[in-house]
């Protein structure tokens, strides 16, 4: 009998260990490998040809093949039909489309974004996006006639998105990566809205949207330098939510823990882990005072986005005619452009985009029970991919995600003496190498699947 004893000791001190390891988080050597490859001189070449197109605004040109709209879009095609030439064809290009008449285009435009997807090996149907816009302006926002470099806004974001294909494409991962280039984000997020119908039609299960808008630039107003801090900005309730969902979420919490602020948290814990001082900023607010970018279109379809940005803005660099005043020179030019900065945003965004695609699904059903009791439980249902499962919880006064317990292959877990009262509950799924999805709040104000949107069936 003591034998015995001391063996089932083991077993269980064993079972213990194991459990605990599991709830470490891991390091991959391949998110450290990927950051590794950015190279900014790429991006600096990429911004130069951008700029050298003179304008972009939505109404510009078309046909010429050196100004214009028209040829900044064919540059970009060229180069997601070269990226792919290099990774054995893995990029399939796209060109979806609208023609558009509103207050800012008084005529009708047609609105081009061009798209590179590439497709996952084990669950296509789910898509993390990275977008940033190619349109410019100058202070008069009707002005497509005068040069409007726009090296920061956006050529900083296109830049991204395309040094994102370069590294990415030359890994496979189990989702599906979309690489999109948008116009017409200054007539009024008209490209935002063409990827969000688009990723409606073909039946995407967008997990992700990093909107990449304004983020090469160092120097703020006041003239402080800050190369160490990115903002993202990220939704508390989400645009689509209905009447009852608002009512319940407003009585049990929720206000802080939208898919979209969940990834916020996800892709912080991205840059504290793989980025040398470099530090995420979340910003509770969908996007600056007062203004927007192409993610409120995704988010207006359902989808979980952010707006990612410089943490210290250049308002003389933004939206101006090209002038010098005062002795201040005024307007979007390229040595306004940070670019070991904006290779420090492009790290954030690979490392993040390839710790989602292999990460599995974020959990779907999530529930949690616990009123008048002692105990907390939380169940979910299972998705493809993953291991097994991790509960979390933290006080509902926390920013971040606090404590966590390992369920293993679970689908339920009793928080024991855990009261449902005084915390905010969630749960993400892990993977057999490690790779975790973000956390998921209970009930349909932390889901990230929205409504209409294909349910993958648990395997």
């Amino acid at each position: 009998m003591r034998v015995l004893s001391v063996g089932l000791a083991a077993i269980v001190l064993a079972s213990a260990s194991a459990a605990a390891a599991q709830t470490v988080v891991q390091e991959q050597a391949l998110l450290h490998g990927l950051a590794d490859d950015i190279r900014p001189e790429r991006m600096r070449a990429d911004i130069q040809a951008l700029v050298n197109f003179g304008t972009r605004h939505t109404m510009s040109e078309t046909q010429s093949d050196t100004r214009g709209i028209g040829a900044a879009r064919r540059w970009t095609q060229a180069q997601f039909e070269a990226i792919s030439r290099d990774c054995d064809g893995c990029l399939s290009i796209v060109t979806p489309s609208d023609t558009v008449t509103a207050a800012r285009v008084p005529t009708p435009t047609e609105v081009v974004n061009i798209v590179a997807i590439q497709r996952g090996t084990g669950d296509p149907n789910r898509v993390i996006i990275i977008s940033g816009h190619i349109d410019s302006r100058v202070t008069d926002v009707m002005n497509f006639t005068a040069d409007a470099p726009g090296a920061n806004d956006d050529a900083s974001g296109v830049a991204s998105v395309l040094e994102a294909a370069r590294v990415l494409s030359k890994h496979r991962f189990d989702a599906t990566l979309v690489f999109a280039v948008l116009s017409g984000e200054e007539q009024g997020l008209f490209g935002g809205k063409i990827l969000a119908d688009y990723a409606r039609t073909q039946g995407w299960r967008v997990e992700a949207n990093l909107n990449n808008d304004i983020v090469g630039n160092s120097e703020g107003q006041s003239g402080v330098r800050d190369t160490t801090r990115v903002r993202v900005f990220s939704e508390g309730t989400k645009t689509v939510e209905t009447e009852a969902q608002e009512e319940r979420r407003r009585y049990n919490g929720g206000e802080v823990d939208s898919s979209s602020r969940n990834l916020a948290r996800f892709i912080d814990g991205m840059a504290d882990r793989y980025l040398a001082n470099f530090d995420v900023e979340m910003i509770y607010r969908t996007d600056r005072y007062g203004r927007g970018g192409d993610q409120v279109e995704m988010l207006r379809a359902g989808f979980p986005a952010v707006r990612i940005s410089e943490g210290a803005e250049n308002y003389d660099r933004q939206h101006q005619d090209l002038r010098t005043e005062g002795g201040v020179h005024f307007g979007d030019t390229i040595d306004g452009v940070d670019f070991d900065y904006l290779g420090q945003v492009a790290r954030l965004n690979i490392v993040s985009m390839a710790a989602l695609a292999n990460a599995p699904a974020s959990p779907l059903g999530v529930t949690i029970e616990g009123a008048v009791k002692p105990d907390t439980t939380i169940k979910w249902r299972a998705v493809p991919g993953a291991a097994g499962y991790r509960v979390w919880w933290r006080p509902t006064t926390a920013a971040q995600w606090t404590y966590s317990r390992w369920a293993g292959s679970a689908t339920e877990l009793v928080l024991r003496n855990i009261v449902i009262d005084d915390y905010f509950f969630g749960v993400s799924a892990v993977s057999d190498d490690g790779y975790e999805s973000p956390v998921v709040f209970p009930g349909p104000a932390g889901s990230f699947v929205s409504v209409g949107d294909p349910v993958p069936p648990a395997r």
